[in-house]
């Protein structure tokens, strides 16, 4: 836990729920997208909270998701998300996720989101702002 706590200082810790567990006594691979977006948006609260994004009608929509099952989940565990940046061009940029279980010791999930600025008044994409962007360089993946 120690090692992965350095990796990615900035994480989420998620509990494991009962029915987030399918027929076959794992947790579901739909709920891991949950997970990635739980751990996005405590990320941008801490940085730039998606209120004031949205006051100023800007703010990242997904536009392609991944996930790469390693190990099943099981209930009751708690799991800490790890969040990173890269690929960062103007309108865009990937948020990257490692899913670290406590009851196992390991990671059991990695996966990706690339968000794409969105200009909600006009419907159309936008640039990244320059205060979005300064958040994102100093959160990149080194």
């Amino acid at each position: 836990m120690e090692k992965f706590i350095q990796q990615y200082p900035i994480h989420t810790s998620i509990s494991v729920a009962w029915g987030e567990m399918d027929a076959l006594q794992h947790v579901n691979n739909v709920v891991y997208f949950r997970y990635f977006e739980t751990a996005r948006i405590d990320f941008f609260n801490r940085f730039f909270p998606l209120d004031e994004m949205y006051k100023s009608g800007l703010g990242p929509v997904i536009s392609d998701n991944s996930a790469r099952y390693k190990r099943p989940i099981t209930f009751p565990d708690t799991l800490h998300v790890g969040v990173s940046i890269s690929d960062i061009q103007s309108d865009r940029f990937t948020m990257h996720y490692q899913v670290f279980s406590e009851q196992q010791q390991a990671v059991t999930t990695v996966g990706s989101s690339v968000a794409v600025m969105f200009n909600f008044n006009t419907k159309t994409k936008a640039e990244l702002t320059p205060e979005l962007l300064a958040v994102l360089r100093d959160h990149q993946a080194k």
